[in-house]
This record gives structure tokens, C-alpha cells and sequence, in this order.
């Protein structure tokens, strides 16, 4: 008997498709995938130009189709079985009229709704929607809609680059000023820290790509490919995760420990996936985040224990297997 072929059609955020698709794989579908947002360098300066920059100055922005266009000849080139699109808010009404005609599809959602361009619509026309926010996973079953609360989680089949140790504390993400207020509060106590990331490095080609001039009077380096920014989370001393205005917990959430790092949040809500000060750390406060960050410094052997046990926990709960697993409900 063949396996069941599954279309995955997602944006190329990370590779974290990669992780998906191998999970998905492991439980027996045959996968192909469509990144909806792949450009070619030409394509990408286009986007700036065309999107971007309109955008930024306040103007309209230009209707490109092609995304979606070239989702639904996906969808007709492989005729699937199963259809799983992962955000997808960037693609047009064609689409979602195409993926009702497979019966068994689904939406998984890395972000709050508010925060995407999907319509009640294109949420109706999903199919059953997995979401990493319990807030929205509720408000949709409210509206009589099928949904399901999926986590995100950790690719354990992803070796990182060896790197370290790491005498300092490493943030790696996106700059928002809640994430700079940390790091630059931790900075001036004397933590030694580093930021990694395009929006913190003062590469000129990093500033033009994030349109702007200077770069944060702290330690920085650019973007990590992902193996690489799992070698520095393993590596670091502590490596932090800080959220915006968020219910979801990040994709950090899961690879800190299970990476094998010292992972420091600012949200005790994680109680619910790790047991704070067993398995990772919680703050509340700059002055906190000071302490816990010296404290690992010194404090070898109690920083180890809660990195076996956070990665424990991690391997037994919180895997793209796991998750791969939950998603398979919705078509099953």
C-alpha cells in the first residue's frame, strides 16, 4: 500500500519546513512542499521596492498574485491527499477555493491571528486549524469552528554546530525594545552579553535590509543559520527568551532545552510545558534576570542539572514528532 501523499505548503521562515516535513514523513506520508515566499535574489530586491518600501512611506501596497497563483498549480500538480499549510495568510481567495476540494487539509498557525492577514473567510475555508495560541484556539471553537491548541516545538534530528562554551548570555531573535531594554539592562550590570540577528547587527548589509542607519551599542553578531543558533543556545551560559504581546509561546520555548541550554524566560505561564527552576528559569524583573544570569555563572553544577532535565522533558513531550503527531488529528 502506497503512502498517503501530503502537500505542505508553507513559508520558508527558518527552514523550519524542513523539521516539519522530515516529522511528517517519519509517520508514513509521502511529502512534497511548496514554499509560498521562496524569491530569488531579484525577487527579494523586488519585494523591497515594490512592498516594503511602500509600505514603510505609508502607501498603498502593490497586489502581487503570484504566491498565490503559484500555490494553486501546486496544489493540481500534485493532486494530495492530505493538504497542510502552515500560516498561509499571504495567499488569495484561489487558494483557499482550491484547498477545499481536498477534504482532508489543515491550518497551523505560529502566530496570533491579529497579528496575520487571514480573514473570517480564509479561516472558514482552512479546514480544521491548529494554533500555538490557546487564546485564539478558543475564540475559534467559540465561533463553531474546528480547532486545536499544537504547540511549537523542537527538531531533535537537527544536529547543532558545536560552539563554546560560551562565557555570556545570548539572545537570538528579532530587536524589539522590550528585548533591547533586557540586554541593554543586563549589559550595563556587567553581564557579559551578546545579541544575534540581522535587526541587532551594525553589517551595512544588515542595516540596509532592516532599513536603517546605526545598530545597538551592544555586543552583536549577524544571523545563524539554525544549526548554528542551536550550537549558541547549547553553548551560551544562559540564553535568553523574551516575548512580545504574545499568548503562544516561541519556537525558543522548546529548542533552549532542547538543545541542552539554559533557557531564561520572561513568562512563568511556561508551566505548563516545563516545570520553572527544574527545567529552565523565569523572571519578572530586570533585577532577576541579573541575579539567575550571575548566579549560572558561577553555579555550574546547578545550571547543568536544570539543562538535563529541561532537555529531558523537552525529548519526552516536546518534539516536532510530538507536534507532527497532534496535527495528524485533524485529518485523520
Amino acid at each position: 500500500m502506497s503512502s498517503p501523499r501530503l502537500l505542505l505548503v508553507t513559508p520558508g521562515f527558518h527552514g523550519y519546513w524542513r523539521s516539519i516535513a522530515s516529522a511528517l514523513s517519519r509517520r508514513g506520508y509521502a511529502v512534497t512542499t511548496h514554499l509560498y515566499d521562496h524569491r530569488t535574489a531579484r525577487g527579494k530586491v523586488r519585494h523591497k521596492v515594490v512592498h516594503e518600501l511602500p509600505a514603510r512611506m505609508g502607501l498603498p501596497r502593490a497586489t502581487d498574485n503570484r504566491p498565490t497563483q503559484a500555490a494553486v498549480g501546486r496544489i493540481a500538480q500534485e493532486r494530495p491527499d492530505v493538504l497542510l499549510v502552515v500560516k498561509g495568510d499571504e495567499l488569495g481567495p484561489d487558494f483557499w477555493s482550491a484547498a477545499a476540494g481536498i477534504p482532508r487539509r489543515a491550518l497551523w498557525l505560529y502566530d496570533e491571528i491579529r497579528r496575520t492577514s487571514h480573514s473570517a473567510a480564509t479561516l472558514e475555508a482552512a479546514g480544521p486549524i491548529a494554533s500555538y495560541s490557546p487564546a485564539d484556539v478558543e475564540d475559534l471553537t467559540n465561533r463553531g469552528l474546528e480547532a486545536l491548541h499544537v504547540p511549537l516545538g523542537h527538531d531533535q534530528h537537527l544536529a547543532p554546530t558545536p560552539v563554546g562554551p560560551l562565557e555570556e548570555v545570548a539572545f537570538i531573535g528579532a530587536r524589539y525594545p522590550k528585548r533591547e531594554s533586557l540586554l541593554t539592562t543586563l549589559h550595563a550590570a556587567g553581564v557579559p552579553v551578546r545579541a544575534y540577528g540581522r535587526d541587532w547587527s551594525g553589517h551595512p548589509l544588515d542595516r540596509a535590509r532592516t532599513w536603517r542607519v546605526g545598530a545597538p551599542s551592544l555586543p552583536a553578531e549577524r544571523d545563524l543559520d539554525r544549526e548554528s543558533a542551536y550550537g549558541v543556545m547549547a553553548g551560551a551560559t544562559v540564553s535568553l527568551n523574551i516575548h512580545g504581546d504574545q499568548d503562544g509561546f516561541t519556537m525558543r520555548t522548546f529548542e533552549v532545552p532542547g538543545v541542552g541550554g539554559l533557557e531564561l524566560i520572561d513568562r512563568r505561564e511556561v508551566s505548563r510545558y516545563y516545570e520553572p527552576g527544574k527545567e529552565l528559569l523565569t523572571f519578572d524583573t530586570g533585577e532577576q534576570a541579573i541575579d539567575l544570569c550571575r548566579r549560572a555563572m558561577v553555579d555550574r553544577s546547578w545550571a547543568q542539572a536544570i539543562r538535563e532535565a529541561g532537555r529531558a522533558r523537552t525529548l519526552a513531550e516536546h518534539t516536532m514528532d510530538h507536534r507532527a503527531a497532534a496535527l495528524e488529528t485533524l485529518w485523520a
